[in-house]
């Protein structure tokens, strides 16, 4: 069995020594690239480890054989396309431990930034999280089974202050909400 502790990690752009440290406890770069490399045996006890520090399932960090991924080639830079010097596994975004925290809404009429037949996904998040939010497009529940989307542009208490993508929106303010949820992936397709 190959593991996939490089892929996942270069998809999070941390280095070994970040890596290393988000480990509980704290071990060191060297120790992650040998695990990651095969030089060093990836027991349960580190696969559970990695995977907490990765915020993904243990099962993710191990391929079987056969189970070829796709993988990413190509960079686009200021400067063109430029080839990897090695291709490494594409990780599913979607792939996490916050699958139970994940909401989507789709887009069936474009606006602002979002176009007809996108799907948004968010996080859903505690309001005491709403401060890490601030300048993010964020999802909230109102009252009467409804939600308000847009910017979050200002917060005070259980107040929050939102602007909607829509040209000449004027802003949205929702009174104690039960929670808030974050955009973190923008799925569009592209025909």
């Amino acid at each position: 069995m190959t593991n996939r502790i490089r892929d996942l990690r270069l998809s999070r752009s941390m280095t070994l020594a970040d890596l290393a440290a988000a480990c509980d406890p704290p071990t060191t770069a060297q120790t992650i690239g040998r695990l990651e490399t095969g030089m060093r045996r990836l027991s349960l006890e580190w696969m559970q480890k990695i995977a907490a520090a990765l915020d993904v399932p243990a099962e993710q960090l191990i391929r079987a054989p056969g189970g070829a991924a796709p993988q990413i080639v190509a960079q686009l830079t200021l400067n063109g396309v430029e080839p990897l010097a090695r291709p490494r596994d594409a990780v599913n975004p979607l792939d996490s431990s916050h699958a139970d925290d994940r909401l989507v809404m789709t887009v069936e009429d474009s606006a602002g930034e979002y176009r007809c037949g996108d799907q948004v996904w968010l996080r859903k998040r505690g309001l005491e999280e709403a401060g890490a939010l601030m300048n993010t497009d964020v999802l909230v529940p109102r009252r009467g089974g409804r939600f308000a989307f847009g910017r979050l542009i200002d917060r005070d208490g259980r107040r929050l202050v939102l602007l909607p993508p829509f040209r000449g929106a004027k802003q949205v303010v929702v009174e104690d909400p039960a929670w808030i949820a974050g955009t973190e992936i923008l799925i569009r397709p592209l025909r």
